[in-house]
């Protein structure tokens, strides 16, 4: 937002410098970003008026004038601008005067009496270029006829003014006008504010256009005008063609510049059609499918039933609260005009210029919300800039309101507003703010009940009240205190580790840690978690970004495939991040979304050599028993259970689901071969996933007696089916310990598996398997016997025996 400094002193004049009124709205959350001079510095150029004009003698495109400069004699000046003729008043730089620089950085331009083609030129005739007011160079810069002849030209043109720009952020829509920035001006400074001149013009026609507002949800508040005999020829005055070149729009025609200068004055955009081109009456609406629209810009779009259109009964007229349509789009042979202010709802314009990759001024406003109570005044405003510019007869104002903004009142409490600010504010002193602010309130006691004005779509809760009295008060006035807070010593929860502890865990056991995105492909969701019914964004950043994640396996394959595709042959990764799982007994609160579960899980990768290249060990690439030490390494001292199972993203052989005391708290195993070929994989990594909370818990350390005597151990050979599970037989073992004749068994170990190859290899049935198990067996109080030893083996043997049909190996 850009506006030269005299605009604004026309509304509110505080008596301020420019630097301390730049600093006061900075210090209230308007950050002036720049501050520049209009024009950068000259010396004796004045006002003049050219008297007479001749053809040079000697040159076809050169003329000979005689100009007034206010010097009290004529002076002889050459040009050969081609809009020269008697009677204008132009920039005259009279002899040793200082034009800017031609090229940035260089010397100012001196002009010194000089010869063009044998004739005494004795100054010179200054275009808009030649003063650095704008690239316009085509021929003189021609001043208004009431200009005063010998004035200085900075005077004339107030050229010592200043643009503010100021960097606004999204909530506040009510300063995106020279006015609205004018209101908080005279907040902050107490100033006196002069409102805009809005004075109704003289009705001569009695006719409207009829229009139907067919989306209330659309368009709440419709305010038109026909005005008839319109010169579209006419020129702009100087001055407003000054403050909108000054505030960053180029002048175009008068009926345009007109409605931008509105827009830019009071932050009401408006647009004007040419009557003559609309064809009946018009309707406010939902587009349509297979509707198409060209813009002013020329780009032609395709409608559908997100955006609103304005159309007539023949086609469509404008894009709602973006830009208009080029079918009844002004020119230099309009006589008669409709002129339209509405409120569009900002959920409707919103995100709708950037859907089709533009933006306008107009929806910049609207999707942050404009003043919904002033269409009528604002039509009056830019009426009278019309009539009085262009001409014309005007007909009476048609206001239709159909569905505006209920402003609720916003509660705040002094004493809340004083612990958030940190000082103690009065509630005089806050009434005090509020009147200041326009804020109608109503006070009960230390409660303020405020209503916000229609222009102000940024309050709504208590805290945004609170802002205001910050502001109007002054950040600066508020001292910096340290944070006060007890110092006592927090009880450690030595049963729960934290999620940083395990991001260094797992770092290190030789894995890097990636971040990604929560949103990820809905093809990666079918795939790596079976999951057809993805949770989807409403507004995705990217089309193959569009579901929320329910494992983490997707986004690790995706990390592995941009490695590999940079030439990484080793690559170990793993995330600690959300994932998203319906979950119907989720109630909302700060932290959750009503329905849905947000787990925290720790995922990793494996993939290529299981060690970096190195001469003491032979290369191998890694494998699931790599990446399930890994996973016992993380739970230690709980030992999980690995329990063979099918994951749709995981080899069906080589899987497993892991579990703590009987529940799952995750998976581990290969790809799946057909993702492997899917995505381009030369070889298959081996991924785990758990969740964070079970890697968390842990059980405090027991003590125990370490013994003085020697262990014990012995070996097992047995034979079973090969379809019984090694940990079928590892727990029966382990609930065995609980028998007394086992009681000093400490541990049971496989070291051993044999699976024969023939039908006669090693005395073994084709169906069978050798296991041998290490027993370790101690005790705390003595040597153990060869008899309590056997009796303990024997028992492991039978209960083996008896359960699983186990026999030892001969």
């Amino acid at each position: 937002m850009q506006f030269p400094e005299s605009w604004l002193r026309s509304f509110v004049d505080p008596k301020l410098t420019t630097d301390e009124l730049a600093h006061a709205l900075t210090m209230a959350g308007l950050e002036v970003e720049d501050l520049r001079p209009v024009a950068p510095p000259t010396s004796k150029i004045v006002v003049g008026q050219v008297l007479e004009v001749a053809k040079h003698p000697n040159a076809d495109k050169l003329n000979v004038c005689q100009v007034d400069a206010g010097t009290g004699e004529q002076l002889n000046i050459v040009c050969g601008a081609p809009n020269v003729a008697p009677g204008i008043k132009v920039p005259v730089a009279l002899i040793g005067a200082e034009l800017p620089p031609v090229e940035a950085g260089g010397e100012p331009f001196a002009i010194k009496p000089t010869k063009l083609r044998g004739i005494d030129s004795q100054g010179m005739l200054c275009s808009a270029r030649e003063l650095k007011l704008s690239e316009d160079h085509s021929g003189l810069l021609i001043l208004s006829a009431d200009a005063k002849v010998g004035q200085d030209i900075r005077e004339a043109l107030n050229l010592d003014d200043t643009v503010f720009e100021i960097k606004l952020t999204p909530n506040k829509a009510d300063c995106l006008s020279v006015f609205g920035v004018a209101r908080e001006t005279a907040a902050i400074t107490g100033a006196q504010l002069k409102q805009p001149e809005t004075l109704a013009v003289d009705v001569k026609l009695d006719e409207k256009l009829p229009v139907k507002i067919l989306a209330p949800d659309l368009c709440g508040r419709f305010s038109g005008r026909v005005i008839r005999g319109v010169n579209a020829h006419a020129k702009t005055p100087q001055w407003m063609v000054a403050r909108l070149e000054r505030a960053g729009q180029r002048s175009i025609s008068a009926l345009v510049d007109i409605s931008n200068y509105v827009m830019l004055e009071l932050g009401r955009p408006s647009h004007v059609f040419d009557l003559d081109k609309i064809h009946g009456a018009m309707e406010v609406r939902w587009g349509k499918k297979g509707e198409s629209l060209k813009l002013l810009n020329g780009n032609t779009i395709e409608m559908d039933e997100t955006v609103g259109v304005i159309a007539d009964d023949h086609h469509l007229e404008s894009l709602a609260g973006i830009m208009g349509g080029d079918s009844t789009a002004v020119t230099l042979d309009t006589t008669n005009i409709y002129l339209e202010a509405a409120f569009w709802w900002p959920d409707s314009i919103r995100g709708r210029a950037r859907k089709y990759n533009f933006s306008t001024d107009a929806a910049h406003r609207f999707e942050r919300g404009v003043d919904y109570s002033t269409t009528v005044e604002h039509i009056e405003r830019i009426s009278r800039l019309i009539l009085d510019i262009c001409g014309g007869q005007a007909g009476p104002v048609d206001d239709q309101i159909v569905n505006v903004p209920d402003r609720s009142p916003v509660s705040m409490r002094v004493a809340r507003a004083q612990r958030i600010i940190g000082i103690a504010i009065g509630a005089d002193e806050i009434a005090e703010i509020f009147t200041r602010l326009n804020l109608a309130f109503e006070r009960d006691g230390d409660t303020f009940k405020v209503t916000p004005p229609p222009y102000r779509f940024d309050i709504e809760i208590e805290e945004d009240l609170i802002e205001e009295v910050a502001r109007i008060y002054g950040f600066e006035k508020i001292p910096a205190r340290p944070p006060v807070a007890r110092s006592e010593m927090r009880i450690t929860n030595e049963t729960k580790r934290s999620v940083h502890a395990l991001r260094h865990a797992v770092a290190a056991r030789d894995y890097s840690e990636t971040v990604n995105f929560s949103f990820v492909d809905a093809e990666w969701e079918k795939d790596f978690a079976g999951n057809d019914v993805p949770v989807k964004l409403l507004n995705p950043i990217a089309s193959q970004l569009s579901v929320m994640r329910t494992t983490l396996f997707g986004s690790l394959i995706e990390v592995l495939r941009h490695n590999l595709n940079r030439r990484a042959d080793r690559v170990r990764v793993f995330e600690a991040g959300h994932v998203f799982l319906p979950d119907a007994s989720i109630k909302a609160d700060e932290l959750t979304v009503e329905g849905f579960a947000q787990p925290k899980m720790i995922g990793g990768l494996a993939y290529g050599p299981a060690l970096d290249e190195q001469w003491g060990a032979a290369s191998r690439h890694v494998d699931f028993f790599d990446v399930k030490g890994d996973v016992e390494a993380l739970f230690a001292p709980v030992a999980p259970r690995f329990v063979k199972a099918e994951h749709p993203a995981l080899h069906p052989g080589r899987s497993a689901r892991v579990e703590i005391d009987g529940r799952a708290v995750g998976w581990i195993g290969e790809l799946h071969p057909r993702w492997l070929q899917k995505y381009d994989l030369p070889h298959a990594p081996i991924l785990f996933e758990i969740d964070a909370e079970a890697l968390m818990a842990r059980a405090l350390p027991m003590p125990s007696e370490v013994s003085k005597f020697p262990p014990v151990r012995r070996d097992i050979a047995i034979v079973v089916d090969q379809n019984v599970p090694v940990q079928t037989l590892l727990d029966e073992l382990e609930s065995a310990r609980s028998e007394p004749a086992c009681k000093h068994v400490t541990r049971v170990a496989l070291f051993d598996e044999f699976r024969p190859k023939s039908n006669t290899s090693g005395g073994l049935g084709a169906h069978e398997k050798s296991l041998a198990f290490r027993v370790t067996l101690q005790d705390t109080s003595g040597t153990l016997q060869d008899e309590t030893v056997d009796a303990a083996i024997k028992t492991l043997v039978d209960r083996l025996a008896r359960v699983h049909g186990a026999q030892l190996r001969g």
